[in-house]
């Protein structure tokens, strides 16, 4: 399937779900969805028999079956009953997933065509991969997707984790490594937990200086004095700042449970919480919620059960 039947047709709506049809290579750069309910996100109501004009990956036209004009030679695809909608945005994904073996250690295992795949068939068209243990992997498969030889979302790539791996701080090299995937294609960059402040600030500025972003799952710096340093986008949300810690030292990363319990006693209408919320909102700092990763601290141990046949048969007890 090409890029651009995937975007108009596979990603930009609900209604490719696995059929004959659906599964068909296109005849076309041109494709014409016929007799859809089309949602167009902008909050007014649904409409019902509806035909959508794709040339090159671009919506052309929407009006009503019954007056839509085709162009001769167009791919018509009828889709009576399926629904098209505009593409979901993805802030925070990645292309690999993390296990956990008892009395191993973390890992990482590599998916990232699959993933790619899975991210468009749940309607995700547009993806920033927030982090990565294989930038020129992700770079390889954004550019095959780019040439329409394997369907996928639109991938923004972000930076490797940029942490503190010396002794004392060092912002010069960390900044050179800002350099160096900005050059190979990264368009955003991923501060990790024991990055320190004086390493976080020239992050961001090598960064800003290409007109790229930083985000960051911080924890040696807490979020407001994240916001001051001028960082774009923080991952996870309130629970992971440290600076609602009482036992915070600069530039140190604390246990992270503890932060957690100390954190969980508080009242989200605290004057400790709404002061940081509103140095977020004050420094224009988005943060990114992942809610899904926050739902795994809550205790509930149920599984969906259509998790366990897309995983390979020997990670699965895992």
């Amino acid at each position: 399937m090409n890029r651009a039947f995937a975007i108009a047709c596979f990603a930009v709506a609900v209604v490719c779900h696995a059929s004959a049809q659906s599964e068909r290579l296109p005849r076309s750069s041109t494709a014409a969805l016929t007799h859809v309910r089309v949602i167009d996100g902008t909050g007014t109501p649904e409409i019902d028999d509806q035909t959508i004009v794709i040339d090159n990956g671009r919506i052309r036209a929407v009006g009503p079956s019954a007056t839509a004009r085709v162009p001769a030679g167009a791919d018509i695809r009828d889709l009576r009953g399926r629904t098209v909608m505009p593409g979901l945005v993805g802030m925070h994904e990645h292309l690999f997933y993390q296990l956990e073996p008892p009395g191993s250690g973390a890992y990482a295992v590599l998916a990232q065509t699959a993933f790619a795949k899975l991210y468009l068939a749940a309607g995700v068209t547009t993806i920033r991969t927030a982090g990565t243990v294989d930038f020129d992997g992700d770079a390889r498969l954004k550019k095959r997707i780019d040439e329409g030889v394997v369907p996928g979302p639109k991938v923004h790539l972000t930076s490797p984790y940029l942490q503190g791996t010396t002794p004392q701080p060092d912002p010069e090299g960390i900044a050179r490594i800002v350099e160096r995937y900005a050059d190979s294609g990264a368009t955003s960059f991923k501060a990790h937990t024991v990055l320190r402040a004086a390493e976080l600030k020239a992050v961001i500025t090598a960064a800003h200086n290409r007109g790229l972003h930083v985000t960051g799952h911080l924890c040696a710096v807490g979020f407001r004095e994240a916001a001051a340093l001028g960082i774009d986008n923080i991952e996870h949300g309130l629970p992971f700042d440290t600076d609602l810690y009482s036992g915070k030292e600069r530039d140190q990363c604390p246990n992270q449970s503890a932060v957690f319990m100390e954190i969980n006693r508080l009242d989200v209408g605290d004057s400790a919480i709404r002061e940081v919320i509103g140095d977020l909102v004050r420094h224009g700092v988005a943060v990114t919620s992942t809610l899904a990763v926050l739902e795994s601290y809550t205790g509930d141990q149920s599984f969906d059960p259509r998790i366990r046949p897309m995983l390979a048969p020997r990670l699965r007890d895992t």
